[in-house]
């Protein structure tokens, strides 16, 4: 497992909120992080391709709704698409475990993330130093290239002890775990990506009465057996219908107050 945990590390710290390299954000932290991407890379590496895709797909549903304002995250969605989502997989349990392996994981990695950023603030003490001293080369390095190794060795090594040990003793842990405790983990990994998708409507849906929507693709997958590709089609009809058949908004009447002041901002 050596290689596959190298490997994995490696992707982990490339897919980190602060890693530049991947075009900023856009090819690492909202892409490679994603668990429905991670997944399939994580699967590539370990020879489940399958496993890899099923679990990254319940996950990003728990996970789908999260945002991270000015860097604040109740969850480590890095380390929940490579360690977390490795883990799940060699655990060999099943999907549902796997998703609450990851949630687990996710808010354990918040502690480390947290760590990482008490260290940068040394670099950033140091990078007003050589601001000061008009050392050009300090700046440099201490705002380029120090914070990024030490966000190299806070995403890899993790990542790494997690999957080359965690290889030898996570079939044995999980067999030796209790079946309520296995039964307790399922239960808990299908309730979260339903939390999820809830957490996802409650910032979308404006107006109640917009549920419908969502009733009328639940009804297409549970009691139509409809796939993906029909089900896509089905929703790509109801928002041209919506968009093109929603009613105007009405206008506002004009009182002779507005007026005036309209025309006293205009002089």
């Amino acid at each position: 497992m050596f290689f596959e945990a190298v490997v994995i590390g490696i992707l982990c710290y490339l897919g980190a909120l602060s890693t530049p390299w991947l075009l900023g954000l856009t090819g690492g932290w909202y892409t490679l992080s994603r668990p429905l991407v991670s997944g399939m890379l994580v699967g590539i590496v370990l020879g489940d391709i399958q496993t890899g895709i099923m679990v990254g797909v319940a996950v990003q549903a728990v996970y789908i709704a999260m945002v991270t304002p000015g860097g604040s995250m109740p969850a480590d969605l890095n380390f929940v698409a490579y360690p977390a989502v490795a883990l799940g997989i060699m655990s060999g349990q099943g999907v549902e475990v796997a998703v609450a392996i990851a949630a687990t994981i996710g808010i354990a990695g918040t502690i480390i993330f947290n760590f990482m950023m008490v260290l940068n603030s040394y670099w950033n003490h140091r990078a007003d130093l050589s601001v000061d001293d008009g050392d050009d080369k300090g700046v440099y390095m201490n705002t380029a290239i120090y914070p990024q190794i030490t966000n190299f060795l806070m995403r890899f090594i993790p990542t790494f002890i997690a999957v080359y040990f965690g290889n030898q003793y996570i079939e044995g842990f999980m067999a030796s775990l209790p079946d309520l405790v296995i039964n307790t983990m399922t239960v808990l990994g299908g309730i979260l990506p339903a939390v999820g998708i809830a957490i996802l409507l409650k910032q979308i849906i404006k107006e109640s009465s917009m549920l419908i929507y969502f009733l009328v693709g639940f009804v297409g997958i549970v009691f139509l057996n409809l796939n993906m590709v029909g089900l896509v089609m089905i929703g790509a009809l109801f928002a041209l219908l919506h968009y093109n058949y929603k009613p105007d908004p009405q206008p506002t009447a004009v009182t002779p107050n507005q007026v005036m002041d309209d025309d006293e901002d205009e002089f």
